[in-house]
């Protein structure tokens, strides 16, 4: 593995680029911000809302995705400055926690309308399934609707302008051609959306779904995008992201922090509304020799809010720890409700680990605790 010369980043993750200096695609984007006009850019997406609001067609000016975390409800914080009257949309989390609840409905009382699309809880686990054991993703059916469900209910209201956080190309590293993006397009969503390869055709023509069963993950049709002239724009273009700052701002609006350390991020402000995601975070280790835990340190690391040194020790204390619990839930009460076994999690976890990362014994086997993967080259 290599690493970048400035954060923590491996060669590992996927569209990560190195310059000839060694420095990875995420920390190049995140120096090039100081070259960007802020105030520009600013005065673009007032130029934006302006027509946006001339053109509204029914009671909304806009549709804002939100989760009921720190991130999203920073975008509805802006919304709000920006006297827009925005519908939220939140496709329901697959095992929704009480703190992730509770930050939800503060999103409401900031002044908003909330619709919650919660699909069917009996295909949503069927979904948690399939994507664990078929692709190592157990988030599958959530990151899939997150994005599908905003568009159809865009299309069903007839509301023509949506906004997405930041560009997680430019944000975390990604192909040269998305790191500038400003849109958020099937085109972006079957290219960085999560679906791994597994596409709603597969769970119909070989799962034995209905199609009116997936509804939910469905993308709507081009041409009704095309007659509704749907702008979907990223608020990371238009304003310096910064999730840290997002979650002491939201913080001061009603967000409410866990009382301990997330498991496997090192802080307490992240990814608080499902007990799945522990698992999520674990897998992404596995094929790829790092987790949130890096994602959140290089992020603080670039902005200078911690050294170096105390990222490295975050990382190695907090990156890749199996998740025996996650937001105070044993993992093992977490794959019942899905169905499935500690002992087909296990050999999941094994089929899924990148060898080439990992320390074998002289027979080939991985070196392991009790449960996964401790040791790493």
């Amino acid at each position: 593995m290599i690493y970048c010369k400035n954060c923590f980043y491996p060669s590992t993750k996927p569209d990560l680029e190195f310059n000839k200096d060694g420095i990875c695609n995420a920390c190049v984007s995140f120096a090039n911000r100081k070259k960007i006009n802020w105030k520009k850019r600013e005065k673009d997406f007032q130029k934006i809302v302006s027509v946006v609001k001339k053109k509204r067609i029914g009671d909304y000016d806009c549709i804002v995705p939100v989760s009921g975390g720190k991130d999203s409800t920073w975008q509805v914080i802006k919304a709000l400055e920006y006297n827009l009257k925005p519908l939220c949309v939140n496709s329901r989390t697959c095992d929704l926690t009480q703190l992730g609840r509770e930050n939800l409905d503060n999103i409401r009382s900031l002044g908003v309308d909330v619709i919650e699309v919660a699909p069917n809880l009996k295909i949503r686990r069927r979904l948690n399934k399939i994507g664990l054991l078929e692709v190592g993703d157990i988030s599958w059916p959530e990151h899939a609707s997150m994005f599908t469900i905003p568009f159809n209910i865009a299309v069903k209201f007839k509301i023509q302008f949506m906004i997405w956080g930041e560009n997680s190309q430019n944000e975390y590293g990604g192909p040269k051609f998305a790191l500038e993006n400003k849109s958020l397009n099937r085109a972006w969503l079957e290219e960085f959306g999560g679906l791994l390869g597994l596409r709603v055709e597969d769970l119909h023509n070989h799962y034995n779904f209905q199609i009116d069963e997936l509804s939910p993950y469905i993308y709507p049709k081009n041409k009704e995008l095309k007659k509704l002239n749907l702008k979907s724009l990223f608020l990371g273009h238009y304003f310096e992201w910064d999730g840290y700052r997002n979650a002491i701002d939201a913080k001061k609006y009603g967000f409410k922090f866990n009382k301990t350390l997330v498991e496997g991020t090192g802080v307490s402000y992240e990814n608080l509304d499902n007990f799945q995601t522990g698992i999520h975070d674990y897998f992404k280790y596995l094929k790829f020799g790092f987790g949130r835990t890096t994602d959140i340190m290089n992020n603080l690391l670039r902005r200078k809010l911690i050294s170096k040194n105390d990222a490295k020790k975050n990382i190695d204390k907090h990156d890749g720890s199996f998740p025996y619990t996650y937001l105070g839930e044993n993992i093992e009460i977490t794959l019942k409700k899905i169905d499935v076994s500690m002992e087909e999690f296990l050999n999941c976890c094994d089929r899924f680990t990148n060898k080439k990362l990992f320390k074998c014994d002289n027979s080939g086997n991985l070196i392991k605790r009790k449960y996964g993967v401790v040791k790493k080259y």
